[in-house]
């Protein structure tokens, strides 16, 4: 199944660490993010796992709910968190703060198309490629980033798509390539110029090019 951008999220019941859920129940009305890892109890999941939890105060911050999945059931899912808290000292003797999905079955990871088909686990077996959906109030799916199983993911680069995500739909704009919090941004192209007097109380201004084309409006936002 390919989930593409602007689809419903599906909609699923799941053993977690924190008990039985209904996805959508679960999230309410927040935005959320549900990532896959390949395997528990593997070096490159214990780093990513700690580092998502060390930056869960900042998804809170942005009234975002994290979620996880491997191909694992709930025993090992629990062992290696201790071992997740181990690695990280900053998590020691703390609950870890979000659930982990047991997919033993791989019933979720094939519904979502998180299967890597080039990693095996011992048994053969197919283990989930590092997955990302950010998943918006709506529960439409906002965002997709897809990694291997060989490669881990930057959770700083997660939490600036989700500040660009929640910008732009507030604001008429577009974040440019490496844009962060407090940077310009750019008007987007279907404004008019009557439109932008409008829409935008801040100063933009229009960047000069070679083709005499006014389709480059810098604006930098208050309080984004």
């Amino acid at each position: 199944m390919a989930i593409r951008l602007g689809d419903t999220f599906p909609n699923f019941n799941a053993q977690t660490t924190v008990g039985d859920i209904d996805f959508y129940e679960w999230l309410g009305d927040s935005w959320g993010i549900l990532f896959s890892h390949p395997a528990d109890y593997t070096p490159v999941c214990t780093t990513e796992l700690g580092r998502a939890a060390n930056y869960y105060p900042k998804f809170v911050e942005r009234g975002v709910k994290l979620i996880a999945l491997s191909v694992d059931d709930l025993e090992s899912h629990k062992g290696w968190i201790e071992d997740i808290k181990s690695y990280c000292p900053e998590l020691r003797d703390k609950e870890f703060p979000f659930p982990l999905i047991a997919d033993d079955k791989r019933e979720l990871a094939t519904l979502l198309g998180m299967l890597d088909p080039d990693e095996k686990d011992s048994k053969g077996m197919p283990l989930t490629c590092r997955s990302l959906f950010i998943i918006g109030p709506d529960k439409k799916l906002k965002l997709s980033i897809l990694y291997p199983a060989s490669t881990g993911r930057s959770f700083d680069e997660v939490i600036r798509v989700v500040d660009s995500l929640q910008l732009t739909v507030k604001r008429k704009v577009a974040t440019p390539a490496d844009w962060k919090p407090g940077c310009h941004c750019m008007v987007l192209p279907t404004l008019t110029a009557e439109d932008v007097k409008k829409n935008f109380p801040e100063e933009v201004t229009v960047v000069p090019m070679p083709s005499g084309k006014e389709y480059v409006r810098h604006v930098t936002l208050n309080n984004n």
